[in-house]
């Protein structure tokens, strides 16, 4: 059974990595900062968070430095990244995972993290969390709007302070990750409160297993390493942004080819903003839409099949513990998941 790291509690201290690549802009960590900070946790910045070597946040070794000494300190709860881009997989060989399993916490990001997220699970036996970053737009927007009202209102309905309070819902996306990362008890409904508009159940059936996946072109490339995953009877998540649907094929013909899709219980396919064929109105060519690959590609493999779960480069996203049990419920359309993921 994987690790489960201890649950997160308002005061904790979350440790903010920078393991890929820096923010465009630096004003958007400053608001995400603050926006943590709002919901009642301290923070600790780590020494290379802000720098830039090219298109990577700080050199190999000191980007890896910066995660090993976060899993290291007693004072860190969480550790929260602070974007993805690229550069999470060069780190992989300079990590001491021995360290990290002795020290299991809470580890959070999604997109380029996901090459984290694979080594986690399979060289510390550690559950991590597919979920937004400092610099997504569930922490980045600027402050002052409803959602910061919402936001107040959680923090003092989970702090026990609002007694008599007239109750404000906020982000879905929110509720998601404080329920995740907070709670011992199974998080349940992925979909629960999210809008459904873009739901769609290409094979129906149920299925159950560990969640495993994450962005699907990082992903791939895990393929030939020690650090892919098994698929065996897991539930594959994956999610995507700005490829082409002939890119995607690609990517999912790769799997095939390779034996993994044969393997899995049911696919839980995310929002896969961008993804379309940005030719295809002035091609005369016949174009396939993303549509037409999931549907060509997943459904001949017999398993459950569920299309644009609230989880991806998307402002409504979802946290999904990577390495803990969940059903893919594909008749109604939702992805559950059925056992705690912290302790």
């Amino acid at each position: 059974m994987p690790i489960k790291p201890e649950r997160l509690a308002y005061g904790d201290t979350i440790g903010i990595v920078a393991p890929a690549s820096p923010p465009p802009d630096p004003r958007v960590t400053d608001r995400g900062l603050r926006a943590l900070e709002s919901l009642g946790f301290k923070l600790k910045l780590a020494p290379n968070a802000r720098r830039r070597v090219g298109f990577l946040a700080g050199t190999d070794r000191q980007r890896a430095g910066d995660l090993m000494r976060m899993f290291a300190d007693k004072t860190v709860k969480a550790i929260l990244c602070l974007r993805g881009g690229y550069g999470s997989a060069r780190l992989l060989p300079l990590l001491n995972f021995g360290i990290i399993r002795s020290h299991p916490k809470i580890f959070i990001g999604y997109s380029d993290i996901t090459s984290l997220h694979c080594a986690l699970l399979t060289q510390a036996n550690l559950v991590s969390f597919h979920g937004p970053t400092l610099c997504s737009d569930l922490f980045s927007k600027s402050p002052g709007g409803a959602g910061t009202l919402a936001r107040e209102k959680m923090r003092k309905k989970h702090a026990g302070r609002d007694a008599g309070t007239p109750r404000v819902l906020p982000d879905a996306a929110l509720q998601s990750f404080l329920r995740t990362l907070m709670s011992p008890s199974p998080a349940g409904s992925l979909c629960s409160g999210f809008a459904k508009n873009e739901l769609c159940v290409v094979r129906k059936g149920t299925a159950s297993g560990p969640l495993v996946g994450g962005n699907l072109s990082v992903l791939c490339t895990t393929i030939g390493t020690q650090y892919r995953p098994s698929f065996r009877k897991a539930i594959l998540f994956l999610e995507d942004v700005g490829e082409a649907p002939y890119r995607i094929d690609r990517m999912l013909t790769h799997l095939l080819s390779a034996g993994f899709l044969q393997q899995v219980a049911g696919i839980a396919i995310g929002v896969n903003r961008d993804c379309f064929d940005q030719k295809a109105g002035a091609s005369k060519e016949y174009r396939q839409s993303l549509e037409d690959v999931l549907e060509d590609r997943l459904r001949p493999l017999g398993v459950p099949v569920v299309t644009g779960l609230p989880f991806g480069h998307i402002p409504q996203n979802a946290t999904l513990p990577v390495g803990v049990r969940a059903t893919l419920d594909g008749l109604n359309g939702d992805l559950v998941i059925t056992e705690g993921a912290v302790k």
